[in-house]
């Protein structure tokens, strides 16, 4: 069984066996989380995001990298939907997390660290992105037992532990 946890902190410190980043179809790096997970892991994130995503990854899919500096060992990049530019089928951010479980699954991972993806620039609504996650994760027939939902601001982490009820 997989019990998610919400957690108020930094995602490129959770202590896990891969971390979620929340990327962008091209697999190059960016802002926000994206951002981050690439600052604290140091180049041998972009490198493997070169190597093995040549031509990018499209949006609700989800692969693999090395995690470089980071205290996980691997980083599950997934492409949510940029509702702030018109993609608003929900079916996209859920399937953000189900191919994460997925890929995790194909690795071994039992522990995983999610931010709310699309939650940020790309604007999907707040309170649908939680729910959206935690359905999709309590859906899932998974091998990883510990799932941490990371919110990085105190009203989101809140709003995690309400929707976890």
């Amino acid at each position: 069984m997989t019990t998610i946890t919400a957690v108020l902190g930094d995602i490129t410190t959770q202590r896990v066996d891969a971390v979620v980043n929340a990327a962008n179809n091209a697999m190059r790096g960016g802002g926000g989380v994206d951002g981050a997970i690439h600052r604290a892991g140091g180049p041998a994130i972009l490198k493997d995001c070169v190597t093995r995503f040549p031509h990018g990854l499209a949006t609700g899919d989800a692969g693999w990298t090395t995690a470089g500096d980071l205290p996980a060992r691997w980083v599950i990049h997934t492409v949510g939907p940029n509702h702030a530019a018109g993609q608003r089928d929900r079916a996209l951010l859920t399937s953000c997390y189900r191919r994460s479980l997925e890929v995790a699954d194909e690795l071994g991972a039992n522990s995983l660290a999610f931010p709310l993806i699309s939650a940020g620039i790309y604007a999907w609504p707040r309170h649908d992105a939680i729910a959206a996650a935690i359905e999709t994760i309590r859906e899932m027939d998974t091998g990883v037992a510990d799932v941490r939902l990371v919110a990085f601001d105190a009203s989101t982490h809140a709003e995690i532990l309400a929707a976890l009820g």
